[in-house]
């Protein structure tokens, strides 16, 4: 076997190791995920008013702004019996939803595509050609003129012509792996310049209702504070334009270019490349009416499509065997081995920050593949006419969604779906006001509240499951624990060896070429990790774990 290491792994949040065993012929046979760096937030939070625990929980991750806040939060008013009024509800699902569309598409464009797109290759384009490729997979493209083209070409050429690429400066440029041909690189490339002002505008949109982001602070137990963004027809008019706006990228530029590279890389797809185990994990949640939720809850098990089992939280544990903790819970770091790569000899070896939730003793998936296959297996008649039209714009059936290219799939068909249903939120809003319903906050004497409370929150976001747990004591948070989307996929193995998401999804491709593990990055980034979300320390007896002393040089 020869192991290949790739540390740190970019364009990710955060601090991942990867390390993948291969055979002769470049296949994985072994893989091993690594959360590098720990943040001990939990620590952080013990005995700070329970009131406080969103500013600071919010600071878990700035990328995903607004989830930790409002987890933290909602997991208080669980433990009060707190229940907001609708509006703030409201206000806070359009905040949620607009860094949906946020996060989805900056980390496709971003963080992502330059593991399909061959730069260099998209200087060979033809400007014409690239308009008319376009038209395969969008009836009215996004920005599809050759002068736009050919100016995109020529920003490309002088970044070559300075000596440098600019953001494109690092990559595997000229991989066998890539299939794109360069009118296909041109138009993808076009759209992640463009995604770059995008991602400015839709930011916009969590303001509006935030205060600022990232780390939104508007929301409150209770509810919310920004009433008079609220009440103020213009600054409900302000998010409508912005969301219009993202819709129009969202469907002529991401969903075709969706299409666009399902169609290139059908092999791959068909071969189920990046497919991990199947089992996968939905809380669901976002009310849409009297009816129904904009996302179905439950657990699928080994791809089998045929039924959706009901969720259940208390099936939920935690395991730290292969994490870097002793059996009392405490930091117990064993290092690496000498010629630097991880200790995993032994079944017993430990070789990484993160721990190891399961359901019911299994491994899930947790994201946006699990959301719309749950969703859709259950009967979600919202996303299902979503799901359908890319699976027959591109021939392919449910299963295929189950690979590197379909998690990205999946993403593009939530950011369709949500950008159509995210008008009807905002006109449930503007109907409680124009009848004279303006509650944002529901009103409690602290002082009066139980002494002692526990309470939890369950939330699907961008990158999937999420939950708190609160601790009260004294009116004070005695514990608080974090399982967090990544925690989830980027779980080592547990005590019967079985391997997290990242790991199994890793078992059976084929590395081309073993300096350039272009591969691995694809089936990796394709989770989105976020390793400050996933990576935490807690000693629940409220012992010192470390002390660290900084000396200014």
């Amino acid at each position: 076997m020869k192991k290949i290491v790739i540390d740190p792994v970019t364009r990710i949040e955060g601090h991942l190791r990867v390390e993948v065993e291969v055979d002769e012929e470049g296949v994985v046979q072994e893989a091993y995920a690594s959360g590098q760096l720990f943040r001990g937030i939990e620590t952080i939070l013990k005995g700070r008013d329970p009131r406080d625990a969103g500013l600071l929980a919010g600071r878990i991750c700035g990328v995903c702004t607004n989830s930790h806040f409002r987890a933290a939060v909602s997991a208080v008013e669980d433990a009060y019996s707190i229940k907001p009024p609708d509006n703030a509800l409201l206000v806070r699902d359009l905040m949620t939803m607009a860094l949906f569309i946020q996060d989805h598409v900056v980390h496709f464009y971003h963080l992502h595509s330059l593991d399909f797109i061959d730069v260099t290759a998209a200087l060979e384009a033809d400007a014409s050609l690239a308009s008319e490729e376009a038209k395969k997979y969008s009836q009215n493209p996004y920005r599809n003129s050759v002068a736009h083209y050919t100016e995109v070409l020529q920003k490309l050429r002088n970044f070559v012509k300075a000596g440098r690429l600019g953001p494109f400066a690092n990559g595997y440029w000229g991989h066998s792996a890539y299939k794109l041909t360069p009118e296909q690189n041109l138009i993808i490339l076009s759209h992640y310049l463009e995604a770059l002002r995008f991602q400015t505008e839709i930011s916009k949109a969590v303001a509006i209702f935030g205060g600022k982001t990232p780390h939104p602070q508007s929301i409150v137990v209770g509810g919310v504070t920004s009433v008079a963004d609220m009440l103020n027809p213009q600054r409900v008019n302000d998010y409508i334009f912005v969301i219009k706006e993202a819709k129009e990228f969202v469907d002529r530029a991401y969903m075709s270019d969706m299409k666009l590279l399902a169609t290139a890389y059908r092999d791959e797809i068909k071969e189920g490349s990046g497919r991990a185990k199947g089992n996968f994990l939905s809380v669901g949640g976002y009310v849409f009416d009297e009816k129904q939720k904009l996302f179905s809850g439950g657990v699928i098990y080994g791809h089998d499509f045929s039924k959706v089992e009901e969720f259940d939280e208390s099936r939920i544990s935690e395991e730290v065997d292969r994490a870097w903790y002793d059996e009392k819970g405490e930091v117990c770091y064993t290092d690496l081995n000498d010629d630097g790569t991880l200790k995993t000899a032994k079944s017993s070896d430990k070789y990484t920050w993160i721990k190891a939730p399961r359901y019911g003793g299994e491994v899930m998936e947790s994201g946006p593949l699990a959301r719309v296959l749950v969703s859709y297996v259950g009967g979600n008649e919202l996303i299902k006419p979503f799901v359908d039209e890319f699976l027959d714009a591109t021939n392919l059936e449910l299963i295929d969604l189950s690979s590197t290219i379909g998690r990205n799939a999946t993403r593009a068909i939530e950011s369709v779906y949500i950008c159509e249903y995210i008008f009807k939120l905002v006109s449930r809003l503007v109907q409680n006001i124009k009848y004279y319903n303006t509650d944002t906050w529901a009103k409690y004497d602290f002082e009066k509240l139980p002494k002692e409370a526990k309470g939890r929150a369950f939330f699907e976001v961008p990158r999937g499951v999420l939950s708190h747990f609160v601790s009260i004591k004294e009116q004070k948070i005695d514990n608080y624990s974090v399982i967090a989307p990544t925690t989830w996929n980027a779980s080592p193995k547990d005590r019967e060896g079985k391997r997290g998401a990242y790991e199994e999804a890793l078992i059976g491709i084929k590395i081309q070429d073993a300096t350039k593990p272009l591969e691995v990055l694809r089936v990796i980034h394709s989770f989105d990790p976020c390793l400050a979300c996933a990576v935490h320390v807690i000693d629940t007896k409220g012992r010192e774990l470390s002390r660290y002393k900084i000396r200014t040089l």
